[in-house]
């Protein structure tokens, strides 16, 4: 059965999507998943499904805007494709926690690097379907401006590694 990884968007974040890692667990577990993990407070998953991922991603998608009343995002890959951001990461150099990864449902706008905003220090780096950012001075202090950024989610490098490391257990 395929392990996935799954990261859900504005979910505790910033006051909104407020659910606790163990209903979300639940949550995951009423949807039909398996072997059910999460990591850290901001809706990051791991599971096995025998559904594919388009499927895993409606159902959860449907479930959370029905116990939180909104849509939220979800963002689906599998083990072989963290374990390729993992590897393509155009910035190892970079401390792992200002290496962001924006995740998206679609290989980024022809337009993403142009349609970039307020970049100073801030490198950008576009793949398959994802985009990669270094912050050199911190994401906190960033005033970057990323529009294709507002479809995705984002996780740094460190919640990205440790997700890989939960889904090579579940395999």
């Amino acid at each position: 059965m395929p392990a996935y990884a799954a990261l859900i968007r504005a979910l505790n974040v910033g006051g909104t999507g407020k659910l606790p890692m163990v209903e979300l667990q639940a949550l995951c577990h009423q949807c039909g998943l398996t072997d059910v993990t999460t990591y850290i407070q901001s809706g990051n998953v791991v599971f096995k499904s025998r559904r594919g991922a388009p499927a895993v991603r409606q159902v959860l998608e449907a479930a959370l805007a029905d116990r939180l009343g909104k849509a939220h995002a979800v963002f689906i890959r599998t083990l072989e494709e963290m374990r390729a951001i993992v590897v393509g990461n155009p910035f190892p150099d970079g401390a792992p926690n200002r290496v962001h990864v924006y995740f998206l449902d679609q290989p980024p706008p022809k337009t993403a690097l142009a349609s970039i905003k307020h970049a100073t220090t801030e490198e950008v780096r576009l793949a398959a379907r994802e985009a990669y950012v270094h912050y050199p001075d911190g994401m906190g202090k960033s005033k970057l401006q990323l529009p294709f950024a507002r479809e995705g989610t984002a996780r740094n490098m460190n919640t990205v590694t440790k997700l890989v490391a939960m889904l090579e257990a579940l395999s």
